[in-house]
Parts: C-alpha cells; structure tokens; sequence
C-alpha cells in the first residue's frame, strides 16, 4: 500500500527544487547577493532533502508502519516545505523581508513531520 498523494506531491518537489537550483544558480547568479544566493540554495536543499522523505515516507506502509501517522508526517513534511522553503524562495525573490517569522514555523513543521516518523518506526 502507497500513500499516492505523498508520492506525486515528493516526486513533483524534487524536480521543482532541481529546477530551483537551476534558476537559482544561472538565473540569480548576477541579481542577487552572494547572501541571498545562500538563502535561495539553503531553501533548495531543504525542500529536497524533503521531497525525499515525502517519497520514502509514501512507501512505508508497505513496511507494516502506521498509514495514519505517516499520513499525518507527510501533511507536516508538505506544510514545512511550503513554508521553510516558500518563505525564503519569496524573501530572496521580493525582499518581503516580513516573511522572516514564516520560517521558523516551517521548521517546527520538519520537526514534527520526523518526530511523527519515529512514532511510526516505533509504534507496535
């Protein structure tokens, strides 16, 4: 058993932050600073490294692991993409520096998002 939804929306993460990278690299090489180049990449690994997991997560009620709290992990890892990393694409691309406070809920999402993972892993 797959969680689809968790799956497509990885799958369509990973080549949204490869295509990221991409921009990011060629297409702000020259309109922004050598900071905000740092911020849009630390964006970009992130919503990799989570793209990933949304993928791993998706398969793990093959492993006999709790659908209900993977789905729920997966909703936390989607939401702390959004917003970890919607949060800093959006500051280094407009300047909105009010989007600051949005990042650090996006990490507590990550955070929860793992923590629920563990649950999953452990529970019987």
């Amino acid at each position: 058993m797959v969680i689809r939804w968790a799956l497509a929306i990885g799958a369509l993460a990973g080549l949204l932050a490869v295509m990221a990278g991409a921009f990011g690299a060629h297409g702000l090489r020259h309109v922004v600073s050598e900071r905000g180049l740092e911020v849009f990449q630390t964006a970009v690994s992130y919503q990799m490294y989570h793209a990933l997991m949304l993928v791993a997560a998706s398969l793990m009620p093959a492993l006999g692991l709790s659908r209900r709290l993977l789905v729920i992990a997966c909703g936390f890892l989607l939401a702390g993409m959004v917003l970890f990393s919607g949060s800093l694409y959006l500051l280094v691309l407009s300047g909105a520096h009010w989007l600051g406070p949005v990042t650090p809920i996006g990490g507590v999402c990550f955070m929860i998002g793992w923590a629920l993972l563990v649950a999953a892993a452990l529970k019987k």
